[in-house]
């Protein structure tokens, strides 16, 4: 059976990564992109991305550390961005609710767009009620030409539709198990099948039934799980559509040549 893989998960902020992901192998997971929050956890970003050979890094300047950003920063971030396991940009943005000043958010992920144009990087987003502006900003900076992943979607179809024409994907977390949830499942149900990836954003974002604990690796079976419902898709469907759409918008290698003959049309 296909592997899945997890699009954002942070595992250098988890106890005890190694055993989650030997569990989470069980599981049927098979890759994971961690991506970067502050200049001062890429250190262990890289290390853990180093220790295993199936983990992947996306360093990047969150809005949340955007306040600390220095030029040498930059300047440590492109030479990351020349790691051979480095595939993303990433998780970079702006976010209404947080307390980093509005201006200074928006000058590092202009940075950050311009960053990923010269290396040649797709990004991962980070948006909290701020979609317009951040969809503004990429159209900008032309980012569609470098296309990513709208981390931990959870907008309306229209604005789901607005972000796939601009070249980017939608990342399905575990938004998409809540009971309550109605817009998000709307989306995945209705979105062209090669729009959506998976992701955890462990240890946070904890799909149900599992609410109120730490999100694990392995809890990704439980949004693959949903999506498949909702698509009406096999898990092996499931499995091997969204990993096509991982490797393709992530560049990522592919470990079996024949994943990629998958003809979305026909879902």
């Amino acid at each position: 059976m296909t592997s899945y893989v997890d699009t954002h998960i942070h595992l250098d902020l988890l106890t005890s990564p190694g055993s989650l992901l030997g569990e989470a192998r069980s599981s049927g997971v098979g890759a994971w992109v961690v991506p970067g929050v502050s200049c001062e956890r890429w250190p262990e970003l890289m290390a853990i991305t180093e220790r295993h050979a199936d983990v992947y890094a996306a360093p990047g300047i969150h809005p949340q550390a955007a306040a600390g950003y220095q030029k040498s920063n930059l300047e440590e971030l492109q030479h990351l961005l020349e790691h051979p396991k480095v595939v993303a940009l990433g998780e970079v943005g702006l976010d209404r609710l947080i307390d980093t000043p509005w201006q200074i958010q928006e000058e590092v992920f202009i940075r950050m767009i311009q960053l990923a144009h010269e290396m040649d990087k797709p990004l991962l987003i980070h948006v909290r009620r701020s979609t317009d502006r951040v969809m503004e900003l990429l159209q900008q900076h032309g980012a569609g030409r470098l296309g990513g992943i709208f981390h931990a979607f959870s907008g309306s179809f229209e604005t789901a539709c607005k972000i796939i024409d601009m070249g980017f994907v939608l990342g399905i977390g575990g938004v998409v198990t809540f009971p309550t949830a109605r817009r998000l499942p709307e989306v995945v149900r209705k979105v062209s099948a090669e729009s959506l990836v998976l992701e955890t954003d462990a240890p946070d974002m904890t799909p149900y039934p599992h609410r109120g604990q730490p999100n694990r690796p392995a809890y990704l079976s439980l949004i693959a799980e949903r999506v498949a419902a909702l698509r009406d898709w096999s898990l092996e469907d499931t499995a091997r559509i969204t990993t096509v759409n991982a490797l393709r918008i992530l560049r990522l290698p592919s470990p079996d040549k024949n994943i990629l003959k998958v003809n979305h049309e026909q879902l």
